[in-house]
């Protein structure tokens, strides 16, 4: 820490400047993770309805199996990471690198291989640094994601399950629990996992298909499987701003601190150069 009253002086100054950056920023990530919150709510319960609808469908037509939904052999796995495109977030992304790498490990020593597709630019600069086989990528999403940006990343994995090059399809983000948590998870997405059924509702379901159950089938699969990477990249909005807001938050309370803590020095300097001062001139007096 600086000696001089002016240095500590300047860098008071300076330490309130970035307070008010820190709280500025606090705020409008708190305004914008309100309306992520907002759209999160809203993706839901549309996500959860084309499942249902799908599960209905499967099940009033056993004779045609959906390949979406048939397990075979993991050889490849292909892995679709949500992060952001900023920082100043906490260890939101840090954390999910951390749980996606421990994954990846672990199918790595069963002899599986990943195939990565990337959404976000913290992932996209650090899959860059740590290696990895990226088949496809996309950043500068902005904080209002529309899914038609998804669909060319979600065809390549999609694609290429369907050609036989990879035999599951996972997603790995954030879920959003509360503005203060947030819990990095990784879901499977193909082969899709069975729907727990409902006791209140009925064991059989039919529709009116236009032109066939089968194309109706295929399209919801697709729109299923977009519409989940949708609410994942979402969800991971609403996850970024809340972090961001906890982290800008304790940097304005640590820059408080600092404050308190340079005002401290600052008073003991100025106090012990009036005493110098002082004795100086007691000094000099006695001398004459």
């Amino acid at each position: 820490m600086a000696g001089g009253s002016k240095e500590i002086r300047t860098q008071i100054a300076s330490v309130k400047n970035t307070q008010k950056i820190t709280k500025a920023m606090e705020m409008v990530a708190a305004s914008k993770m309100r309306k992520a919150q907002a759209r999160m709510t809203a993706t839901r319960p549309y996500v959860e309805k084309v499942k249902r609808v799908i599960e209905h469908v499967s099940k009033a037509h056993h004779e045609y199996k959906h390949p979406y939904t048939l397990d075979r052999p993991i050889k490849r796995i292909g892995l679709m990471v949500v992060s952001s495109d900023r920082g100043l977030c906490g260890g939101l992304n840090t954390n999910l690198f951390r749980r996606t790498l421990k994954k990846i490990q672990a199918w790595q020593q069963d002899n599986v291989e990943i195939e990565l597709a990337i959404i976000g630019k913290k992932a996209q600069t650090f899959f860059r640094h740590y290696g990895g086989n990226v088949v496809a990528s996309k950043v500068d999403l902005g904080d209002t994601p529309h899914i038609s940006d998804l669909v060319g990343t979600v065809k390549v994995m999609l694609d290429r399950f369907e050609n036989g090059d990879i035999d599951a399809v996972y997603v790995a983000s954030n879920q959003f629990e509360s503005a203060m948590t947030q819990v990095p998870t990784i879901e499977q997405l193909i082969p899709l996992q069975a729907v727990e059924s409902d006791e209140s509702e009925p064991a059989y379901w039919d529709y009116l298909y236009e032109p066939d159950a089968e194309q109706a089938l295929n399209t919801l699969m697709v729109r299923y499987i977009e519409s989940t990477v949708f609410g994942a990249v979402v969800e991971n909005v609403a996850c970024e701003q809340s972090a961001r807001m906890v982290a800008m938050k304790s940097a304005s309370d640590n820059a408080g601190k600092m404050i308190k803590e340079l005002q401290l020095a600052y008073n003991k300097a100025r106090q012990a150069a009036i005493t110098q001062e002082l004795s100086e001139i007691v000094a000099g007096a006695s001398a004459v």
